[in-house]
């Protein structure tokens, strides 16, 4: 019987070690109070559990023999681990600590055995929620520090391989790549995304489908950018997750402020200039850059038209993010088009304060 003992207080204390460590990065790292007060308070269950064990704590630690406990004599540690792969780490440990405490427990106590296995399907649900959040602001985090988006189809680079132009922006700066591609089959469609998902995330970039919520979804995008017309925020977010980037196209302060309202994480602002891939739009100019810096906090990318010889004046007027279709996919050397356009807007980068995805107007 003491063995078991011995077992079932090794497996509280894993459980009780892992849920702590997973509490603290719910509250300092996903920034996130309710979590963190979930994740404790299942914490403070394993006092309960450990009180249903006949004889309570006293017997748990009267069978505790930490000099024969050969687990107690690693000699090194691991490699350090980022702070996803340490939470998913550490719930897994409270996961599997609360199953072996299920089985040892059953013939020690019938109720300790039945609390053990609730605990686990808590630590399943909140495992969840707490990955899913950390992937959340990673992405946000990501898309926040980025500078140059880059929006192409196969239509803006004829003849060319659309993968190999999306790698030559990427060395010159380019932090998210949206794919629209307006025409073809949707299997198509698929395909290409799928392969370009797959150059983007071998880049360390973020990928963004135009419009297709669903192909989204099924190539495992890091977001959608979606129209005035397209699905609205609250249901594309439902279709693929909460760890997902939405973006919204806006053309006036209205639909900025309306977008930002309702959940986007980010904003396209434009047609600033004339251009051939929106030729429907009216120009906004400057002044809708003007007011977007003003009054809305998520970030916001002008678009339409912007290339070297006018980049100036859209930062100049409180962009700090620019997403360009032709000023790379037409440029002789893009690799050196985009490192030209991430110069010009390094120019405009006056504290460290504006990579953050919350200061106002950017």
């Amino acid at each position: 019987m003491g063995e078991l003992y011995r077992i079932l207080d090794v497996n509280l204390n894993r459980a009780r070690e892992g849920l702590r460590v997973a509490e603290d990065i719910a509250r300092f790292a996903a920034g996130d109070a309710e979590l963190a007060a979930a994740l404790k308070a299942l914490r403070h269950r394993l006092s309960e559990i450990e009180e249903t064990v006949p004889g309570g704590r006293a017997s748990l630690l009267a069978a505790r023999d930490v000099g024969t406990d050969g687990g107690a004599a690693t000699r090194e540690e691991a490699p350090g681990r980022g702070t996803y792969a340490t939470a998913a780490a550490n719930l897994k440990r409270a996961e599997e600590a609360c199953r072996v405490l299920e089985e040892v427990a059953k013939p020690v106590s019938p109720a300790t055995a039945v609390a053990a296995k609730a605990l686990r399907f808590a630590v399943y649900d909140l495992e969840a929620k707490l990955l899913c959040r950390l992937r959340e602001n990673a992405r946000r985090e990501r898309l926040a520090r980025g500078r140059l988006y880059l929006v192409a189809g196969t239509r803006d680079v004829p003849g060319r391989d659309l993968a190999e132009v999306v790698r030559a922006a990427v060395a010159g700066g380019v932090a998210v790549f949206q794919l629209r591609e307006k025409e073809g089959a949707t299997r198509s469609i698929v395909r290409l995304a799928a392969a370009l998902r797959e150059v983007a995330h071998q880049c360390g970039i973020l990928f963004i489908v135009n419009d297709r919520v669903d192909i989204a979804a099924a190539v495992d995008a890091d977001g959608v950018h979606l129209g005035q017309d397209d699905l609205p925020v609250e249901v594309a977010r439902r279709i693929l997750g909460w760890d997902k980037i939405i973006g919204v196209s806006t053309h006036s302060l209205a639909q900025a402020c309306r977008a930002e309202r309702e959940g986007a994480d980010y904003i396209g602002v434009g047609p600033v200039y004339p251009t051939r891939t929106k030729p429907d739009y009216p120009v906004v100019g400057l002044e809708l850059v003007r007011q977007v810096a003003a009054e809305v906090r998520i970030p916001f990318f002008a678009i339409g038209g912007i290339k070297e010889t006018n980049i100036r004046e859209v930062l100049a007027a409180g962009a700090r993010r620019v997403a360009v279709v032709s000023a790379l996919t037409a440029a002789p050397d893009i690799t050196v088009a985009a490192r030209t356009l991430c110069a010009r807007i390094q120019e405009f980068e006056v504290t460290p304060d504006d990579a953050d995805a919350f200061s106002p107007g950017r």
